[in-house]
């Protein structure tokens, strides 16, 4: 084993570098693109010092993923992305200070109102079908009505 583990290159870590910064594109995390870049700083140091055993190859790429997750995930964390569209993909948040009329009648605290072609559950104070409501919150799928 030490024969084919002795033998290993810069380009052997660009490589993986290549695999892993490919999966990236298919996973929903940034892991696989931090480990690449790590195996691409780790190919780098063996190609200008040479000479580096497998261990050693090992052991830096293994510190540098973890430390890059980690320093990503500090770092994302303390510096959120601001978005023009905060709401994008929360759909019932967007519906927050709407006003709409009852679908169904709520009975016992739960109802339905339709929102742009969209049945959504409703939980409030009982109210019959027709009344204007005012959707004051989400929780989940699920929204809260007032009396509008």
């Amino acid at each position: 084993m030490n024969g084919i583990l002795g033998s290993i290159e810069f380009w052997h870590w660009w490589v993986l570098a290549a695999l892993l910064i490919a999966v990236e594109v298919f996973a929903p995390t940034t892991v696989f693109l931090w480990t690449g870049i790590s195996a691409i700083a780790v190919g780098l140091v063996v190609l200008v010092a040479g000479g580096i055993g497998w261990e050693i190859q090992v052991f830096l790429f293994a510190v540098l993923s973890v430390a890059s997750v980690f320093a990503w995930r500090y770092y994302a964390r303390w510096r959120p992305t601001v978005s023009e569209d905060p709401l994008l993909n929360r759909r019932a948040e967007q519906c927050v200070g709407r006003l709409v009329v009852l679908e169904q009648p709520v009975v016992n605290g739960q109802g339905a109102i339709n929102v742009d072609g969209t049945t959504w559950k409703v939980e409030g104070k009982d109210f019959v079908a027709g009344v204007r409501v005012k959707v004051v919150g989400a929780d989940g799928a699920i929204l809260k009505v007032e009396e509008a």
